[in-house]
């Protein structure tokens, strides 16, 4: 194999792929990414038998081949280059991969391509089409309240779905700790009609929030009650899917809450900010004191002192003092698109929902803590 690459296309793609490879690893192989060169393109894969990663790039193939290296180790060789191009040179004999830049040389032990495991992926059985910016926006929005738990595993991923909004079919994603929870919908893709209910795994989220971060077209996803693939561009995310049935989280959705409250988006976040500076690490508790348009946030803490401040919001119902984690309630208003923030309350024990005023497709709900 010998091929010639200019650097800043390799390092993009090896940025890509060498996400999924684990940084320690039982298995030497999966260490590796494999790299494949023929036609004057080479196709990059990596793998951690959960989910796969190929990534395609233009070059220039002087010699057809395929080699597996260290992912880790060629892209910080790679990032480390000057831009330009170089030359990949597999030593089959020496059972190396020769990097040459400028007057740089690197040599890296190979593994055997032969040995390169695949993720088997059989027909997915459902197909449709998207904006990027429509899924990027599907899990900026609800990523955040994946819970990290293990013994619920089930809740450690999105559960993208069909559902019902209003009588219009919608494709919804959401995801919930049991402590907060994170729904965002738009109208369902053709092709999505009838899909499976899925739950995509935290680490597949985030590498392909990665992957479609800086697309501007369309993507195209196939999934099959167990497998999930997504093609962005010249790049093919493959992943299992969490085996588990997802809770019926509609349930704590609250539908009664009847206090109202409108608070300047900004200012509140900021404010939570501040007095939560006291808030012990463990809870991290703050509570809202509301009567007669004015909310007072407090926190309490014997260790270390207390903290208050006051602020004006729209509020015209009975008083009520409730509390909640302070770094709930910041993670929620990071993604109000709104000037304001709408909380529809209930009380002191019962889940309070948010809503952004300028997305109608997004809720959040909270619970609260006893403070």
């Amino acid at each position: 194999m010998r091929l010639t690459i200019d650097k800043p296309g390799l390092a993009k793609a090896l940025a890509h792929v060498a996400n999924v490879v684990e940084r320690r690893n039982t298995i030497p192989i999966l260490s590796n990414v494999l790299l494949v060169a023929g036609s004057n393109t080479l196709k990059l894969t990596a793998t951690d038998l959960d989910m796969e990663v190929v990534e395609t790039v233009a070059c220039t193939t002087k010699s057809d081949g395929q080699v597996t290296v260290p992912a880790h180790m060629l892209y910080d060789i790679v990032r480390k280059l000057p831009d330009g191009d170089m030359e990949l040179l597999r030593e089959a004999e020496h059972e190396r991969l020769v990097i040459t830049s400028g007057p740089a040389q690197f040599s890296l032990q190979t593994l055997p391509a032969d040995d390169f495991p695949t993720l088997s992926v059989e027909d997915l059985g459902h197909a449709f089409t998207l904006p990027a910016a429509d899924l990027k926006r599907l899990i900026e929005k609800t990523r955040f309240a994946i819970s990290t738990e293990e013994t619920r595993y089930y809740l450690n991923g999105i559960y993208l779905h069909e559902a019902q909004t209003d009588g219009e079919a919608t494709l919804r994603a959401v995801a919930t700790d049991g402590h907060r929870l994170a729904q965002v919908e738009l109208p369902i893709p053709s092709g999505a009609k009838d899909m499976p209910g899925v739950i995509v795994p935290r680490k597949t989220v985030l590498d392909l929030f990665k992957l479609v971060e800086d697309e501007d077209g369309e993507v195209r996803i196939e999934l099959s009650p167990s497998k999930i693939r997504v093609s962005a561009g010249h790049v093919v995310l493959t992943s299992k899917l969490i085996d588990g049935t997802f809770p019926d989280y509609e349930r704590v959705i609250p539908q009664g809450n009847d206090k109202r409250l409108e608070v300047d988006n900004g200012t509140f976040s900021q404010a939570v900010d501040r007095v939560s500076t006291l808030s012990s690490d463990k809870g991290r508790a703050v509570k809202l004191a509301l009567s007669g348009g004015k909310l007072t946030l407090s926190v309490n803490n014997p260790e270390s002192g207390s903290a208050t401040e006051e602020l004006a919001v729209a509020y015209d119902f009975d008083p009520l003092e409730i509390g909640f984690n302070a770094r709930y309630l910041l993670d929620i208003s990071q993604q109000l698109e709104s000037e304001t923030a709408e909380f529809l309350l209930a009380d002191p024990g019962s889940p309070t929902m948010v809503r952004d005023l300028k997305d109608s497709s997004a809720l959040y709900v909270l619970m609260p803590m006893r403070v």
